[in-house]
């Protein structure tokens, strides 16, 4: 049995919206002078290489205990001690806010608009970690129709109040709004609270596009991904 067509794409940001730090390891390193190859843990893309996401994975740390081992972790590598995520993230990220936007999201939300359905974001850190000056620069926040940010409610996913604040800024019902995010615990949360959901998977990242745009019936020739 066919589910109801969404009204509305509700998506994660880290990772989602914007390339992650996970495939930008290369270009981590050599912006920090550290040994080509020297960064590992590869969290969602391959969690067995990464101890530490998996904990997070089983609710024993926070997300925000993951990005801050990682943050003082690189900071240290640096010679650069005491970084926090907005550190890492002003060091490694801050230059040019658009170019960290994956192009199928930016194209798959301009489809979105173009279909009349509505699109937000529910993230756990988003002006927490890049600071609300880096953001104001980013074109894609324009075209929210909602944007639940815990850095200001203070409520992380996957407590179902989270869900529910996305849901009354979308002005959708649960039932009508695909979720999107690259974490289970989080999808896990999301259905839960009554959504519809879609898993994106970092390891096929254009594909992950392909089949959110298939569930919000948007044809994929519309969605030009260029990862």
């Amino acid at each position: 049995m066919q589910m109801t067509r969404p009204a509305a794409l509700l998506l994660d940001f880290g990772s989602v919206i914007t390339v992650s730090m996970f495939e930008r390891h290369r270009d981590t390193e050599a912006r920090l002078g550290l040994p080509p190859g020297s960064l590992r843990w590869l969290g969602p893309i391959a969690p067995h290489t990464d101890p530490l996401w998996q904990a997070m994975q089983r609710d024993e740390i926070s997300e925000r205990d993951y990005w801050a081992h990682r943050a003082r972790e690189l900071g240290e590598a640096a010679g650069e001690p005491h970084w926090d995520m907005l550190a890492m993230l002003t060091r490694l990220r801050h230059t040019e806010p658009n170019a960290i936007v994956r192009p199928g999201i930016r194209q798959l939300v301009q489809q979105v608009h173009a279909h009349d359905l509505r699109v937000g974001i529910l993230s756990n850190e988003l002006e927490l970690f890049y600071g609300a000056a880096f953001l104001k620069r980013m074109d894609i926040l324009r075209d929210m129709h909602a944007i639940v940010d815990a850095t200001h409610t203070g409520i992380l996913k996957p407590d179902p109040r989270a869900y529910a604040l996305a849901v009354d800024g979308l002005g959708v019902a649960a039932e009508r709004v695909l979720f999107v995010d690259d974490q289970f615990r989080n999808i896990a949360g999301a259905h839960r609270a009554g959504m519809q959901t879609q898993f994106f998977d970092l390891r096929d990242v254009d594909g992950s596009i392909a089949a959110a745009a298939a569930r919000l019936r948007i044809p994929w020739e519309d969605i030009a991904c260029d990862e």
